[in-house]
């Protein structure tokens, strides 16, 4: 659901990181409140312009939605049979139209300036917080979906070519043996670079 960066020299990518989350924020809080289809259709359309001023290729875009299309779909059989089909569209449109501007915010923004605008946002809190560790972790957060959902679809091809793609378990366990792998491989990356040893050796009375 969110993408990985795509390199790019459009304004979209340009733009500095702040306005776009602040506006993924903003824009996904009032489509949250309306209800109207025409608006939702609306943001939808502006979307898509934007991925197509941005250059995203449509199969980049596929990518995004396609591994929350069962989930949508089971949110509309559900909504339409409480609530009716008008009313299951306007959901499953809305959810679609977060999911795609939320991946065309990371797939125009590099991690690292997406780590500096959080941080930037966090720092009138740091007399509670650690805002290095929290900008990293909601970066490291939005960056390991993409790359989750990549390892399941090579594990289930991988497992499609040895005709057990209809085992849960035989597509479970190598996903959870790669995201081990993967979490391990980017712990050790951080404690190579003593990431936190100043703050805690600060915490501590000891000189940097």
């Amino acid at each position: 659901m969110i993408g990985i960066y795509q390199p790019g020299t459009s304004p979209l990518h340009r733009l500095s990181p702040g306005p776009k989350l602040a506006a993924l924020t903003i824009g996904g809080t009032l489509l949250f409140r309306s209800d109207d289809i025409v608006v939702i259709l609306s943001a939808l359309t502006l979307v898509l312009g934007l991925c197509g001023a941005a250059r995203i290729p449509p199969s980049v875009l596929g990518r995004q939605l396609r591994p929350v299309l069962l989930v949508l779909a089971a949110i509309f059989a559900a909504q339409a049979f409480v609530v009716g089909l008008t009313e299951a569209t306007v959901v499953v449109l809305r959810f679609a139209v977060l999911i795609l501007a939320a991946a065309l915010t990371t797939l125009t923004t590099r991690t690292s300036d997406m780590v500096a605008a959080i941080e930037c946002a966090l720092r009138p809190l740091g007399r509670w917080i650690s805002v290095p560790k929290v900008s990293l972790a909601l970066a490291m957060a939005i960056r390991f979906v993409p790359l989750i959902a990549e390892i399941v679809r090579e594990v289930r091809e991988a497992q499609r070519v040895r005709g057990l793609e209809r085992s849960i378990l035989a597509v479970a366990m190598p996903v959870l043996v790669r995201t081990l792998k993967t979490g391990t491989e980017v712990a050790d990356a951080l404690d190579a670079r003593s990431f936190g040893a100043a703050e805690a050796a600060q915490s501590r009375g000891e000189p940097r």
